[in-house]
């Protein structure tokens, strides 16, 4: 594996794999804070990384939502000339622990064994902020060489799938108007995600009459309707929208269902949760066309009943960063060069780089540590691959931040 050299004393690989164990350490503290998404209290994850950035004379900012509820935090490295902002992110909340008693070490012991470090959070997305705030520090002693800013971005409302941190700081009342590009801490080596399919979410609102069950005559039943229509929706075939650029197809999913109570009621309303994946060309417009044109067809086969009201819920944009993409080309070059093979990818699942693609900020999501169990049984990183990850995101962000 060769290095990197950039300027003698920034060797970006001997310097991280100088960090390792320090690196090691602070991930497995932050692991052994409890912080599920809805369910623990944020503060002391926050306040623990909050307190390892300020012995390092890191100015800290604690983000927090219109009620006041603590959604993240941020820490900017400033370079002495003017330039561009770009920002390092990764969330500190995580998924839930599942069935404890099936994990091999307890999800919150941080244990290391045969290479690897076990817990929930290792993964997504703890060792990814501890490898971010170790490339601050590093160039925390070299700001007369930069232009522009870094900006760490530590999420505790991303697995609630809210994103609050996010969204305060790209939204809120300060928020910044020179973000040139987002990296974000997801894990897995194999590949850089430079982009992503769309979603298109609504609930729809199905409709029936209300009567006793049990009584002479029979009137329309919400869940039947409801049925209907989710046989309706599963059957739609969707124009192939894949193409050389953004190889990947549209989706459509119905998720959830929820309609009725007791035995002795025709429903008169049954709720449907519906999932749209959206591509380059078959965009918002399109699901929102189609969605509305199937739930036409049924409600004209269900006279007597109210049209189902349809309620969108979320609209994020499909994106692909272009080739020449800086953001892109910046970490796929430090990868080549440190001798680590990695393929830009679409994503079928949707990430933050959709939200933030509404923004008109490109984002890379996903390229971190080798790990296994992402949000299951036994989430564990690989922790010799840590040094390789440090190294490519530190010369990368020297790539952007170099005049």
């Amino acid at each position: 594996m060769s290095t990197i050299n950039h300027g003698g004393e920034h060797d970006v690989l001997a310097a991280a794999t100088e960090d390792h164990e320090s690196v090691i350490a602070l991930t497995r503290e932050l692991v052994a804070i409890p912080s599920r998404g809805g369910i623990d209290p944020y503060e002391p994850v926050l306040n623990r990384l909050s307190g390892w950035l300020e012995q390092r004379n890191l100015v800290v900012t604690v983000l927090k939502d219109k009620v006041g509820a603590t959604v993240g935090l941020t820490c900017e490295i400033r370079g002495a000339r003017p330039g561009p902002r770009w920002v390092l992110d990764a969330c500190l909340d995580t998924a839930p622990f599942g069935d404890e008693a099936a994990w091999t070490h307890p999800p919150t012991s941080a244990t290391t064994a045969d290479g690897w470090l076990y817990g929930r959070g290792s993964a997504d997305s703890k060792s990814g902020a501890a490898i971010f705030c170790h490339v601050a520090t590093r160039l925390a002693t070299m700001t007369d060489q930069l232009r522009g800013s870094l900006v760490l971005l530590f999420d505790v409302d991303e697995h609630t799938g809210a994103f609050g941190g996010a969204k305060r700081y790209f939204e809120g009342p300060d928020a910044p108007d020179d973000v040139a590009g987002v990296m974000i801490g997801y894990p897995g080596m194999d590949k850089l995600v430079v982009g992503g399919r769309g979603v298109h979410r609504a609930t729809l609102h199905v409709h029936g009459v209300a009567s006793h069950s049990g009584g002479r005559k029979t009137t329309p039943s919400a869940i039947e309707k409801a049925a209907n229509l989710v046989r309706v929706l599963s059957a739609a075939e969707l124009a192939d929208s894949a193409s050389s650029e953004f190889p990947m197809a549209g989706k459509l999913t119905v998720t959830a269902i929820e309609g009725g109570q007791g035995y002795s009621v025709t429903p008169d309303l049954c709720t449907l949760h519906v999932d749209i994946r959206t591509t380059r060309n078959f965009d918002d417009e399109d699901a929102a066309r189609l969605l509305q044109h199937l739930v036409a067809q049924v409600d004209d086969a269900w006279p007597g009943t109210q049209p189902t009201l349809i309620q969108v819920d979320t609209r994020w944009p499909a994106f692909a960063l272009a080739e020449d993409s800086r953001l892109r080309t910046a970490i796929l070059d430090a990868a080549t060069a440190v001798g680590v093979e990695v393929e830009p990818e679409i994503a079928g699942p949707s990430n933050i780089g959709n939200y933030l693609a509404g923004l008109n900020i490109p984002a890379t999501a996903g390229f971190g540590v080798d790990y296994v169990g992402l949000h299951g049984t036994d989430e564990r990183i690989r922790l010799d691959t840590i040094p390789t990850i440090q190294a490519i995101y530190h010369a990368a962000v020297l790539a952007l931040l170099r005049p």
